[in-house]
């Protein structure tokens, strides 16, 4: 979709307009049939009904990103946090040799679903305070807001996990001022 957007912007020709447009519209309907499809298959399933619910309790979490943890993460809720952090792609991995300490950094995993959790951590950021004052705690550390980022979207996994694996929804409490 965005590559034929981009297309559509860089041509002057009414006709290649027209013909970029109806292969837009064919995008449109195909993306509101696999929509419909994941709809109904979840709404089929009582038990991903259950596990979409629970993750979208948390704020930051909408139907996008429960549906993709669902479809992509089937640990979820039935690994420790270091194991569901590293599958993803989110746990910090050493760069030592011998004596030499390197940066950490996080690497690996599943691709798609860390896109979908930058967005999900950027929307925690905002709307959910423990997510935001973590990240806030960090900055004033003088941590990269990159590494921030990072680390809140870490810790909203880890809520996740948790979460399925207890079974219970999410309910917010405000952090306590240090």
């Amino acid at each position: 979709m965005t590559a034929e957007k981009n297309r559509l912007q860089q041509t002057a020709s009414a006709f290649v307009q027209r013909s970029i447009r109806a292969v837009l519209r064919g995008f449109e309907k195909e993306i509101e049939s696999l929509n419909r499809s994941i709809d109904s298959l979840i709404a089929s399933c009582p038990e991903m009904q259950a596990k979409t619910e629970l993750l979208q309790s948390v704020n930051g979490v909408g139907p996008v990103v429960a549906q993709t943890l669902i479809a992509a993460v089937p640990e979820l809720g039935k690994v420790s946090k270091k194991q569901i952090a590293a599958l993803v792609g989110v746990a910090p991995i050493n760069r030592d040799s011998g004596t030499m300490r390197g940066r950490r950094t996080t690497w690996g995993g599943r691709s798609q679903v860390r896109a979908i959790l930058y967005m999900a951590a950027l929307t925690a950021i905002r709307s959910n305070p423990p997510i935001r004052a973590f990240y806030k705690r960090l900055i004033a550390s003088g941590k990269k807001k990159m590494v921030a980022l990072v680390a809140s979207m870490r810790k909203l996994l880890v809520m996740l996990n948790a979460i399925l694996k207890y079974g219970t929804p999410w309910t917010a409490i405000e952090p306590i001022a240090a």
